[in-house]
């Protein structure tokens, strides 16, 4: 079966400490193409991406970043960590050449989808970039929508960040978007990269956070993923239900979405799992946790 997992150095090349998607040599993953995901640690150098037919999302994971586009210099004014707070980010669009740069041990990631149209760069501040409050009680989570189709003109892909505070699950009920239904769902890959934090206040031995991430199969395609994540691990979600992403109590769980399809239409539309889909309607009668959204 193929690797739908990979752990924090397993998907490394030069300076990237995650490399998967369409236009990777060094990571070539079976029957995946179209969408990427890159991170990287700055350490006093410039990094570079070549200009190839993909659009992409710069995204600070902690720290400023530094961007030159079409010789246009972009400032992205970013965060501690995931958890303070949202981010500046930028859209380079396709056929882009792109440098960055930033002070040593500031962490990026950079989102990508194979792409044939080309829209113009656009860079998207904290303060643009609309927050959501998804789910209640247990299943609170905060999503930061900055390349969704609602927020960003793109070609192909949808990006989005969601943290789901210390007990609580995400991307729940289990769900798929992996057949084209007009109007009803569509086919999406997707990649779940993912933070963890123990909680504000916990005791000092208290340092291996850990979430928890399902995937099993919607029809005769095989797969089955129950993972231990931790930060800088990636699940691919090629298709299948997914979901529960869980946080187990004391430690907070942020996940970057990337998904991205052949379908015609750039929207995320999904079926629940109908074992589970009734879950939803419990919300109506709780609250959204008071400990979102992150940041204040």
């Amino acid at each position: 079966m193929t690797n739908w997992v990979y752990p924090a150095g397993t998907a490394t090349d030069g300076p990237w400490n995650v490399s998967l998607g369409a236009y990777d040599s060094a990571q070539q993953v079976d029957g995946w193409e179209h969408t990427g995901l890159k991170t990287a640690t700055f350490a006093g150098e410039t990094i570079s991406l070549d200009a190839v037919p993909e659009e992409r999302i710069v995204i600070p994971l902690t720290g400023d970043v530094a961007a030159v586009v079409d010789g246009q210099n972009y400032e992205l004014s970013g965060r501690e960590s995931v958890f303070h707070g949202p981010t500046d980010v930028l859209y380079t669009g396709a056929n882009k050449a792109v440098e960055l740069s930033g002070a040593q041990g500031v962490r990026f990631a950079v989102a990508s989808a194979p792409a044939k149209n080309e829209y113009p760069t656009r860079l998207i501040t904290k303060d643009e970039a609309p927050l959501e409050l998804r789910g209640a009680g247990n299943c609170s989570r905060e999503v930061r929508n900055f390349g969704t189709p609602a927020s960003l003109e793109a070609d192909r892909f949808i990006v989005c960040e969601v943290l789901t505070p210390a007990g609580n699950w995400s991307s729940y009920p289990p769900h798929k978007h992996d057949e084209e239904k007009e109007g009803v769902e569509t086919q999406l890959e997707e990649i779940y990269y993912f933070e963890t934090r123990v909680t504000p206040g916990a005791p000092q031995e208290a340092t291996d956070s850990i979430g928890y991430q399902r995937v099993y199969a919607s029809d005769d395609r095989p797969i089955d993923v129950n993972a231990e994540v931790r930060t800088g691990d990636v699940v691919l979600v090629p298709y299948g239900w997914h979901g529960p992403a869980m946080a187990p109590p004391g430690y907070d769980l942020y996940y970057l979405n990337v998904m991205a399809g052949p379908g015609p239409v750039r929207k995320w539309l999904i079926s629940d799992d109908p074992h589970h889909g009734w879950v939803r309607q419990q919300w109506e009668e709780q609250d959204i946790d008071s400990r979102l959204p992150f940041g204040g």
